[in-house]
């Protein structure tokens, strides 16, 4: 069991190392991590349970705008399945069908929070 709990560290660096990646290659060309850093999509710094469309400065859609949704990893993991299924209306077109680099990123997001 030891070893087990020694192995866990590792295993969530890991992860973690594998959202990053996977933020830079599927969400970093229109999002940025640094507060104020809009670009084509808001700056992505302190997501976690923020209101969607609430980011001074970017741009955003009426219908995400009105959607009334607070961002955490089930809402998160819902509009980066399929945006446009979620929010109709909305400018978001990229999504990440894959359940696990969701996952990944969702989990990314959350532990750039805590850094």
């Amino acid at each position: 069991m030891a070893a087990v709990g020694l192995l866990l560290p590792g295993a969530a660096s890991a992860q973690q190392a594998d959202g990053e990646r996977l933020f830079r290659q599927r969400c970093g060309t229109c999002h940025s991590l640094e507060p104020g850093q809009n670009r084509a999509g808001p700056h992505l710094s302190g997501v976690i349970t923020r209101k969607a469309g609430s980011v001074e400065g970017a741009r955003y859609s009426a219908a995400l705008r009105e959607a009334g949704i607070v961002w955490e990893r089930g809402t998160l993991d819902a509009f980066l399945a399929a945006p446009r299924q979620m929010v109709p209306g909305t400018s978001m077109t990229v999504g990440v069908p894959n359940a696990a680099q969701r996952a990944a990123i969702i989990g990314y997001l959350e532990g750039a929070v805590a850094q």
